[in-house]
């Protein structure tokens, strides 16, 4: 059985603080293995009929497309935009290693880790 299709997940915040919180919420509940957060990001984009640019801190969180539904519903229960930004891509390669790694460290839901061979 071949495991599930790895993710990277890009959510952009309004600060630091708030990447920080999500980060440490959805990789302590194993929702995603990582987290990288890059602050200084400036974004422009359009919304509510105008031009905006914005300062915001980009995150990245690689988790596995099984754990998609979850992980998306956690990040916009502790977001604090209207409408975050949540994509995830699919990651078509990666180092071998690295990417068991990451299906180890987010169990199927219902899974206990250590049942994880």
């Amino acid at each position: 059985m071949s495991q599930p299709r790895p993710l990277v997940v890009l959510v952009t915040t309004a600060s630091a603080e708030e990447a920080e919180t999500i980060a440490k919420a959805v990789v302590g509940e194993r929702l995603a293995a990582c987290a990288n957060l890059v602050p200084g990001v400036r974004s422009i984009f359009f919304w509510e009929g105008g031009l905006r640019d914005e300062a915001e801190t980009l995150l990245i969180l690689k988790s596995r497309e099984d754990r998609f539904p979850e992980l998306e519903a956690r990040v916009r229960s502790l977001h604090s935009y209207t409408v975050p930004e949540i994509i995830a891509l699919p990651l078509s390669a990666g180092h071998r290693p690295y990417l068991d790694w990451l299906n180890e460290a987010v169990p199927p839901k219902g899974g206990d880790p250590s049942d994880q061979e």
